[in-house]
């Protein structure tokens, strides 16, 4: 072998250990930037479940705080009415003030979550469950529900769609029967068009039993449709009336209103079913949960269904 063919040789064998060093370095860097994103990507998974694991738990708190404050209106004794403490919304506040039990206990390291929510009484608004009694359509719950649409200008067809869906939905005697709606955002199940059931949704509720409509925090419009031959003026002074001085008994309406006729309307001046909603901002995000509660004559409450509204950043 000459020297010239040695030195080409020897020059292609620096080449080819170049080549494999790089294409080594290349490995390794490439193996190196897929651990380094592995362990981002599990500190962020990680990270995620323990915000959403703290999220739940506050809010499991705020439901239990808001359960003890129903128990403790049930014991005094009073009607439900919006002049009662659990009426009371809670603005958005951070939640090391409900944390801190002296000004030694420092919480401003902590992360930031701000809790805020609202009791509301499920039986202030008109409860769609009344329209079915004895597998039947009640006449005088669905001309109730025909007077709510007309005030609040829905399709006069909705009250008959919403009344024969839910009779298909429990009586299943239509071979196309619908599902039972649980909430009123599933009303579109019965073929409601989402704009009805938009303008419907602050004043219906789907309950598991037929129940009363509490004069004391009902609106003026469901007032209007469920006491035959009442309209928005007599609502508005009857609303003004209970801000200052909650009914009592039904007989007290009937005294500030003898012209009502309210043979066949379902009222109370009591309730014993109550949504509740809270809202957590956790740095940056925000969590939304709706539930509905049932107060027992115990004092006991049962919570019936509980929604996340939303989750979001």
């Amino acid at each position: 072998m000459t020297p010239q063919t040695r030195f080409v040789l020897r020059r292609r064998q620096r080449g080819a250990a170049l080549l494999t060093a790089m294409i080594i370095v290349t490995l390794i860097a490439t193996l190196a930037a897929s651990m380094v994103w592995q362990q981002w990507r599990a500190v962020q998974v990680e990270a995620a479940e323990r915000a959403r694991t703290q999220s739940a738990w506050i809010l499991s708190g705020a439901l239990d705080w808001a359960r003890l404050i129903l128990r403790e209106d049930q014991r005094s004794g009073k009607v439900t009415a919006l002049t009662e403490p659990w009426a009371v919304p809670l603005a958005e506040a951070r939640l090391s003030t409900f944390l801190a039990a002296d000004k030694d206990n420092n919480t401003d390291d902590g992360i930031e979550a701000f809790l805020s929510g609202s009791i509301s009484d499920a039986q202030g608004r008109y409860n769609l469950t009344n329209l079915i009694a004895q597998s039947k359509i009640d006449p005088n719950e669905l001309a109730a529900l025909e007077r709510l649409c007309q005030t609040l200008g829905v399709d006069s067809s909705v009250p008959g769609r919403i009344a024969k869906g839910l009779l298909d939905a429990q009586t299943g005697t239509t071979a196309n029967a619908p599902l039972l709606p649980q909430m009123t955002s599933q009303l579109t199940w019965l073929g409601v068009d989402a704009g009805s059931v938009a303008a419907l949704e602050p004043y219906v509720v789907l309950l598991p039993v037929a129940t009363a409509v509490n004069i004391n925090t009902a609106p003026r419009e469901v007032l209007v449709a469920v006491i035959k031959g009442n309209d928005v003026a007599t609502s508005e002074r009857l609303l003004q009336i209970r801000q200052r001085t909650p009914f009592k008994t039904i007989e007290e309406l009937k005294t500030q209103a003898p012209s009502l006729d309210t043979t066949n309307a379902k009222l109370d001046v009591r309730s014993s079913f109550f949504e509740v909603r809270g809202r957590l901002r956790l740095a940056d995000r925000i969590l939304e949960e709706r539930s509905l509660v049932q107060r027992l004559s115990n004092g006991q409450s049962t919570i019936l269904e509980r929604q996340r509204i939303s989750s979001r950043e």
